[in-house]
């Protein structure tokens, strides 16, 4: 028993530690706690409608695609898994934030799409760690979590400047912004996928290299949207 609470605390922490720094970036105004703790439950709600999408998915592939086939892992990952999970945190996002008057800076944007992304990695991690241990953890927290939260991050920065131009009244703007918001995510969690699956050296050495150009980038990200933010 106390063995798998040790488990879900190494699953729960880094995404803990992550919420805390996107939240402390907040120079405007800081967003309620119940609103935050309302956007991790949507992320763990968002878990569940992902994973249907992804059996259902997966189960039609099969029938047209041999699972052995490249396209078969394209369609997968790309298609599939990204578009689902993507999808689904958006979503929620859009649902739960969009009108809501504490929605007023452009970081906002960032901190809801992040705060429901951890919720999604929090959840998923869980599960992951108490099937497969406590070394998936260590893996998770360095991989896995923070890639969630970086997809977040792209996520946020687009909701949050589809919101401003909105509010401005450029409603086909605000839909472009919108779709990059949908968009960029599914294509960086798609290229997250399919390079970690590849069963090789060299796939190793693109994966460490991708993952520390995406977290690169979006640390300075949520430094400049920070640094720049404003009412909208």
């Amino acid at each position: 028993m106390m063995y798998n609470w040790i488990l879900i605390l190494a699953a729960v922490i880094p995404a803990v530690f992550l919420m805390i720094k996107v939240y402390r970036a907040d120079r405007m105004e800081k967003e309620s706690g119940y609103l935050l703790r309302q956007l991790v439950i949507a992320g763990i709600l968002s878990t569940i409608i992902a994973l249907i999408e992804e059996k259902i998915g997966e189960w039609i592939l099969s029938c047209f695609v041999p699972g052995n086939k490249l396209l078969y892992q394209i369609i997968l990952y790309f298609v599939i898994v990204a578009i689902a999970e993507e999808s689904s945190k958006y979503f929620f996002l859009k649902k739960r934030t969009w009108n809501n008057p504490e929605f007023n800076c452009q970081y906002d944007g960032v901190v809801y799409a992040v705060f429901v992304s951890l919720g999604f990695a929090l959840w998923e991690n869980i599960n992951y760690v108490l099937s497969y241990g406590f070394s998936t953890a260590i893996v998770r927290a360095i991989t896995a979590i923070p890639g969630h939260a970086c997809f977040g991050v792209f996520m946020g920065v687009f909701y949050g400047l589809a919101r401003k131009q909105y509010n401005r009244g450029k409603k086909f703007s605000s839909k472009i912004f919108r779709i990059f918001s949908v968009v960029l995510p599914v294509l960086l969690h798609g290229s997250y996928d399919f390079i970690a699956s590849m069963e090789n050296t060299m796939g190793g050495l693109y994966f460490v290299a991708f993952v520390i150009i995406l977290f690169a980038l979006s640390f300075g990200l949520v430094n400049i949207s920070s640094k720049n933010d404003k009412y909208i």
